[in-house]
This record gives structure tokens, sequence and C-alpha cells, in this order.
């Protein structure tokens, strides 16, 4: 989908069969992911859709999936977050890439999940998922993982630090790709400074959120604090 994605394992036998065997299944979900969502193959089933080659109800129930949680991502949302996104002439059409990714990378982590005495740290263009078993001696959950946010001004520098055992971080902005978020309220590309993080127990919806609360000023902000369980954002 056009994105580095990295695994890192924390556990005694690091090159373990059943964490190379972990590693290997977790990067093969995301590789099915690319095969069937990907914006930039031509025959991945989401650029079929898209050209009206493949009606959705026919499609992967993966990818029928994922359009009912975009559904209910909108519907969230108050409408700041959608699955339908201009092509370069303008048309819209069925396109995921918001959420797409966080359903991938949550569900590559649960490859890794039940590793025994492990934790690990699965990093998708940006965006972060841990979890895992390890603990320490005493019984506790062990080291948390340490999670950089970039200053959205100042690429070379780290704004904030999250320390988390489980869950996602995800953030939205303009710094890194420029003006690439859509917005359906103004039918226009957001491109303003700043970025939105979210962290919660889902990386999925922690991006669906830090896109919505970047695109909306005021109404996703509302519905965030009313039905985000579990979710806090950091503002930059």
């Amino acid at each position: 989908m056009g994105m580095p994605v990295s695994i890192h394992i924390r556990c005694a036998d690091v090159d373990s069969p059943a964490v190379a065997r972990g590693v290997e299944e977790a990067f093969d979900v995301m590789r099915e992911a690319d095969r069937l969502f990907s914006t930039y193959q031509h025959d991945s089933e989401v650029s079929r859709i898209r050209r009206s080659a493949l009606d959705p109800g026919h499609a992967d129930p993966l990818v029928q999936e994922v359009i009912t949680a975009c559904r209910q991502a909108g519907e969230l949302t108050g409408g700041a977050f959608t699955d339908q996104l201009p092509d370069d002439d303008g048309v819209l059409g069925f396109d995921p890439t918001g959420l797409v990714k966080g359903w991938a990378a949550d569900r590559a982590a649960s490859r890794l999940a039940d590793l025994p005495g492990a934790s690990y740290c699965l990093n998708a263009g940006g965006d972060v998922v841990v979890g895992g078993t390890a603990g320490d001696p005493g019984g506790g959950p062990g080291a948390p993982w340490r999670v950089g946010i970039e200053d959205p001004r100042d690429r070379s520098r780290i704004a904030e630090v999250v320390e988390l055992h489980h869950g996602g971080v995800a953030t939205s902005g303009t710094a890194a790709r420029g003006a690439h978020l859509y917005d359906p309220a103004t039918a226009s590309f957001v491109d303003r400074t700043g970025s939105v993080t979210v962290i919660g127990p889902s990386l999925m919806w922690a991006d669906v959120w830090a896109t919505a609360l970047f695109v909306g000023p005021t109404l996703p902000h509302e519905l965030f604090a009313q039905v985000a369980e579990g979710y806090r954002m950091i503002l930059l």
C-alpha cells in the first residue's frame, strides 16, 4: 500500500522458530491486505470496485468487512471520515485507505499477540500497534514501548513520547504527505499545519479518529468525547 512496515520483538529467544513463524504470518496478513486493498495495483479488489469492474457485494469477505467498518466510522464521526475519495480526475470513488491500514495492522498484530514471553511493536507507515505477553519476573507487565510523536512543524524534533503496553498510536496531519486528507464537508483536501494523535485499544479506530479529528474542526471533537471510550488525543 505504498508504505514501510516493520516489526520489533522483545523476548528471551528472539531467534526461535515460533517468533520467526509469527513474524512471517504477520507480514503475510499485510501482503494479503495489499493484494486486496492497494490503490496502486490495477487488479486489486479496491481498484476493480473503483472502476466498476467488481460489485462490492461480490468482493472478498475481508473487503466487505472493511466496507462495513467504513460505514460505521462515517456514522460515529458525524461524516468527517469517508471512504469516498476523489481520483486524479476528481471523481469520487471507494477508497478505504483511511481505515484499512490500521485494520490490517491490527489483524497482523494478532499473529504476534500469543507469542510466549514476547512483546511486539508493529509500525505501519508511522502508526504503531503494540502488545504481547511479556512481563517482568515480579509478575508486572514488563517495560512499556515508548512511541515518539513528531513535531509537525519541525520533523527533526520529537514533541511527545507515549508509553504503553497494549494498543495503538495513530497520527494524522500534513507534515509528512502534504494535503492528502479529504474533508467531505467542503469537498476539498485539508491544507493546514499541525497534527492529531490518538491513542487507544485499537489502531484502526485510533487512525479513524485521528483522521476525523484533523479534518473536522468541531463536530468530530464533540463526538470523540462522547463515544470514543478508552481513547485520548494529543493535538500539536
